[in-house]
C-alpha cells in the first residue's frame, strides 16, 4: 500500500484538505506550508489516485510544461503556442519553472505534479540523461532541446544551425568570430552542440579555434551577453564578429558594443539564435537562427497524444528534428 493523503497530512502536520490543495496546485496555500507538504509528499513517495482524478477516460485533461525560465522570451513564445495547441485538443497546459535547478527538475519529473498531468513536456538544463527515463506509472514524456534521454525528443539541429550562423559571419569576411554562450556547469547539451557547430564552421573556413574567443556565461540573459563582450574587450582579445548562443545574449552584446563606441555591423557583426520578437524590433535588428517554434509545439503535443493511445507505450522513442532557417537582418547586413 502506498502512502495516503492522511499519511502526508500527519507527516506535514496539516489537514487532509491542505494536502489536497497542494496536490491540486490550488493557489491559496502559504508558501512555507506548501513547501512542508511537498517535502512530506516526496519523503513518503505519495502518488495521487489516478482513477479518482477524473471520470473522463481516467484522464485529468492536464498537460505539464516544465521550462527553466518562464520570463525567457523564447520559452514564453513556445508556451503560448503550446497553450493554443493544447486547447485545440481540449487539454489545459500547466507551466512550471525550474531555474535550471536539478532538484526542482527532479521533483517535477518524479513528484506529485507528474502524477496529476496526463503528460509532461520538459526542457531540462540540470538533470543527466539517466534521470530522464520514462518509467511505468509515470505520464508520457517529451524532451525539448539537445538533452539526451530515452524519451520522445523534439529539437532543431543545433550543430547545423550554429554552423550556418557562424558560416554567415565568416562569409562577411570576418576572421575573428567569438562564441558567447558556453555553459559547462549545466548538463543541458544545447550549448555543447552549438559550440560544435561554431567550431565546424571555423574548420571549414580554415580558421583556427581560439579558446580566448569561446566565452562561458553564467546565464543566458542580456546582461550576460553584455558582460561577455565587455570581458573580451577588457582582456584585449581582438574580434570582428560574435555568434551568441541565444538572442538575449546577442542583444546584450550589441548594447555593450554600441556603448563602447563600436559600430554594428561595421566593426562587429552579431548573430543569435531563437528569433525572439525583441530581436526583430531592436536597432539594429538582429540576425538570428529562427527555429520553427510552431512545429516544435505541434510535434511535442502530437507525441503526447500518440503516447496516450493504447499502443502508445509500445512505440519506440522518437527524435524529431524540426526546421530552422537563418534570418539575416541589420546586425550583420547593415542598414
Amino acid at each position: 500500500m502506498g502512502a495516503s493523503l492522511k499519511d502526508v497530512a500527519e507527516r506535514a502536520g496539516v489537514s487532509v484538505r491542505t494536502v489536497s490543495n497542494v496536490v491540486n496546485d490550488f493557489p491559496l496555500v502559504a508558501p512555507e506550508t506548501r513547501a512542508r507538504v511537498q517535502r512530506a509528499i516526496d519523503e513518503l513517495r505519495y502518488r495521487p489516485n489516478a482513477a479518482a482524478r477524473s471520470l473522463r477516460g481516467g484522464r485529468s485533461g492536464l498537460v505539464g510544461l516544465v521550462v527553466p525560465e518562464i520570463a525567457s522570451p523564447y520559452f514564453g513564445e513556445l508556451a503560448a503556442l503550446l497553450t493554443r495547441g493544447a486547447e485545440e485538443r481540449s487539454w489545459t497546459l500547466l507551466v512550471d519553472q525550474t531555474d535550471g535547478d536539478a532538484e526542482r527538475e527532479r521533483r517535477l519529473f518524479e513528484g506529485a505534479r507528474a502524477q496529476v498531468v496526463d503528460g509532461l513536456i520538459i526542457s531540462p538544463w540540470a538533470l543527466a540523461p539517466a534521470d530522464l527515463v520514462p518509467l511505468p506509472g509515470r505520464p508520457p514524456l517529451v524532451l525539448l532541446g539537445e538533452q539526451d534521454g530515452d524519451a520522445d525528443h523534439v529539437a532543431i539541429d543545433d550543430v547545423t544551425a550554429a554552423t550556418e550562423a557562424t558560416g554567415h559571419l565568416i562569409g562577411l569576411g570576418r576572421t575573428r568570430v567569438a562564441a558567447i554562450g558556453l555553459q559547462p556547469h549545466l548538463a543541458n547539451g544545447t550549448a555543447a552542440h552549438r559550440l560544435a557547430g561554431y567550431r565546424a564552421a571555423l574548420a571549414a573556413a580554415g580558421l583556427p579555434a581560439d579558446p580566448a574567443l569561446e566565452v562561458p556565461v553564467r546565464a543566458l540573459h542580456r546582461e550576460d551577453g553584455a558582460a561577455a563582450l565587455d570581458g573580451l574587450r577588457a582582456a584585449g582579445v581582438p574580434f570582428d564578429a560574435v555568434f551568441c548562443f541565444n538572442d538575449q545574449l546577442a542583444l546584450g552584446a550589441i548594447r555593450a558594443a554600441l556603448r563602447a563606441g563600436l559600430r554594428v555591423p561595421a566593426d562587429v557583426a552579431v548573430a543569435g539564435v531563437d528569433d525572439i520578437e525583441d530581436g526583430r524590433y531592436a536597432t539594429p535588428s538582429l540576425t538570428t537562427v529562427a527555429p520553427d517554434k510552431a512545429a516544435i509545439a505541434r510535434h511535442a503535443l502530437q507525441c503526447l497524444a500518440d503516447r496516450l493511445t493504447p499502443a502508445g507505450a509500445r512505440l519506440p522513442a522518437r527524435w524529431i528534428t524540426v526546421p530552422h532557417h537563418l534570418e539575416i537582418r541589420e546586425s550583420t547586413a547593415g542598414f
